[in-house]
């Protein structure tokens, strides 16, 4: 491994600058507990895999285990804009309160030189750039249908926990080493549910649910009334967007497609989509919040897919949202197997990693 930045070597002889004081390490406007903090003298961070402009990620090594490392930018801490502040604090306490096995697991934080968030080290980098990497082909279906499954499984335990992640997207999912398996990140814009108004357009435009954008020109700051369903249709368009290979409203700008989608209730096109799916799809980007299922709907709509898809079965009931929930997301939701990050329902892993073209994967078989 590159073990160009070492930041044990270049501060083992330094003090923070930062005081503590109950327990808690405080950098100017806010403080995160000290039990979230890693020493950095065992942490060395190697090559970039992967960023935004709001932060850089590595490669690295965590007493010998690999890890990734997020680092906010400007990587010198006491350049860091309060906003920035505010979403590395609130991605750390987001991500040390949860515990699923399709979510990153969260390691520790540091503070000083940089603003740095360590989590486990998902091998098969983004969703979003394996898509690219097989385009024209897409992924198998029913391994599309099993990554939706594994999303929305971690969403209903997340929503379930009064969370909302308002970020969905491709590239904020991750793949495991063999790419088999996702597990959901970056929950800098999550927070909790509340019943009073919260920011508008937090997330990224392309996959914003209608209800957080604003056709009118709105002062920063303004907020407006929404609940978890916006994380409903941000899955929606990830689900499409497995299945097609193809970018939602390819061809316009972002920003475009959010006044497209809440003022025209534009949607993506259904022609090449399995039949077996469409409802779900129409339901969970409606334009009216109070139509989208609950995740745990969606999961009981899914496990039937790839069950009928296992065994052959005819068509499921489509009567799609009945409240009765399917037993095999009962048993899928408690079975002890799930603690190792894999699906229970899913058989035969080994043909999910054939690539089809396009044409044959949207033709129902």
């Amino acid at each position: 491994m590159d073990k160009s930045i070492n930041y044990g070597e270049e501060n083992a002889g330094s003090e923070s600058s930062s005081s503590t004081d109950n327990g808690y390490m405080h950098i100017e406007e806010f403080s995160i507990v000290d039990k979230f903090l890693i020493n950095i003298c065992d942490l060395n961070v190697g090559p970039v895999i992967g960023g935004s402009g709001y932060s850089t990620v590595y490669q690295g090594e965590y007493k010998s285990m690999p890890v990734a490392v997020k680092v906010v930018q400007p990587e010198n801490s006491a350049n860091v804009s309060p906003e920035r502040k505010e979403r590395y604090l609130r991605e750390v306490v987001m991500l040390a309160r949860v515990q699923h096995e399709n979510i990153v697991k969260f390691i520790g934080a540091a503070t000083e030189p940089s603003l740095m968030i360590i989590t486990e080290l998902m091998g098969g980098g983004s969703l979003q750039k394996h898509l690219w990497s097989i385009r024209p082909n897409c992924l198998d279906y029913k391994l599309a249908v099993n990554f939706a499954l594994s999303m929305s499984l971690a969403m209903e335990y997340l929503h379930s926990q009064g969370i909302i992640h308002r970020d969905l997207k491709p590239s904020n999912i991750l793949l495991s080493e063999d790419k088999n398996s996702i597990k959901l990140a970056d929950f800098g814009l999550s927070r909790e549910e509340t019943s009073d108004e919260m920011t508008t357009e937090a997330g990224t435009y392309r996959w914003m649910a209608p209800e957080m954008f604003s056709a009118q020109p709105m002062k920063v700051g303004v907020k407006k009334h929404y609940d978890h369903k916006v994380d409903v249709y941000s899955f929606s368009l990830i689900l499409w967007e497995m299945i097609t290979n193809s970018t939602p409203f390819k061809g316009r700008t972002s920003i475009l497609v959010a006044y497209a989608a809440s003022s025209r209730n534009l949607r993506p096109s259904i022609e090449k989509i399995p039949e077996e799916i469409v409802p779900l799809l129409q339901s969970c980007w409606s334009n009216n919040p109070k139509e989208r299922p609950e995740f745990s709907q969606i999961s009981s709509i899914l496990v039937n897919i790839l069950n009928n898809r296992n065994e052959e079965a005819p068509m499921m009931n489509p009567n799609l949202f009945e409240e009765k929930e399917d037993s095999t997301v009962q048993e899928t939701r408690k079975s002890p197997a799930r603690s190792n990050g894999k699906v229970a329902v899913v058989h035969d892993e080994s043909e999910y990693m054939k690539q089809k073209s396009c044409s044959e994967i949207c033709t129902i078989l």
